[in-house]
């Protein structure tokens, strides 16, 4: 008996571009490429509802609550990523911002089948960070029906966490188990059901959103500057010196010897204009 497509999320049901293997390496590039748009597009319709979640979720963080994030396959990843980038770029505690993946720190680059059906570990795997009710946790999903998201956001909620979640399926458990839903609705995947692609690309945009608004109103930018970025290596150091004489007027040997004496960019940028 054939399964009854109208009842499949949109990112499982088939797309436009069909008979792919037929394609040339030229169509196939141009194809994929103008879909892509497809995720920018699905995020723009969202931005109501991610500036309703933000405006909830600043005050929190500002009285010392903690942003977590959990997922299953690439949308754990996108979530573990974007939490491992905040402590280097804006220079917070690794625990302020904080990622899970179904099957553990071992699926981050070999897929744990099944691990994702369990509906009660994700609240096991957030309990070992003691959460608060000032503390908000975002479920990512693509399809929406991810039983470790769903239980999760169901766990967190009965606890009194704020909870929101990314998904691109309006009419999901997920969205229906959090109080915030940020749906990209990104449909049909140019390779049927593989949400890695706008899916995930749509995922990311979102949680480039929601991290860096919110350490921007945290006051961890400066101007548009990563002024409590750590510089822990070559590149970040010299990206270090040109924030500080941007922001400062200083010539390259000042920042450059304020820096290695400070070892902080906010820090040589305030020593730097009382001088002046």
């Amino acid at each position: 008996m054939e399964a009854d497509k109208t009842q499949l999320p949109p990112t499982e049901q088939p797309g436009p571009h069909q008979d792919l293997e037929s394609k040339s390496i030229n169509d196939l590039v141009y194809a994929m490429h103008g879909q892509t748009q497809v995720a920018f597009d699905a995020v723009g319709a969202s931005l109501k509802e991610v500036q309703r979640f933000l405006e909830a979720l600043v005050p929190r963080m500002k009285s010392g609550g903690r942003l977590f994030y959990m997922g299953a396959g690439t949308s754990g990843r996108l979530g573990i990523l974007d939490a491992s980038e905040c402590p280097p770029t804006f220079g917070v505690d690794p625990t302020q911002v904080q990622g899970w993946i179904a099957g553990g720190d071992g699926a981050l680059r070999v897929a744990v089948e099944g691990a994702e059906d369990d509906p009660n570990e994700a609240w096991n795997d957030l309990s070992a960070a003691q959460p608060t009710k000032l503390d908000t946790l975002i479920g990512i999903s693509a399809s929406g029906r991810t039983p470790y998201v769903v239980g999760g956001l169901e766990a967190a909620r009965k606890e009194g966490l704020l909870t929101a979640c990314i998904t691109c399926n309006p009419n999901s458990a997920v969205a229906k188990a959090a109080g915030h839903a940020m749906v990209a609705i990104t449909g049909p995947e140019f390779v049927t059901g593989s949400t890695r692609l706008n899916a995930g690309t749509a995922t990311k945009l979102i949680l480039n959103l929601v991290s860096t608004t919110a350490m921007i109103q945290l006051g961890h930018v400066m101007g548009s500057r990563m002024v409590d970025m750590k510089p822990s290596n070559s590149k970040l150091q010299e990206r270090g010196i040109r924030i500080i004489q941007d922001a400062t007027g200083a010539t390259a040997e000042e920042a450059a010897t304020s820096l290695q004496t400070t070892q902080d960019i906010r820090t040589s940028i305030e020593q730097l204009k009382g001088k002046g």
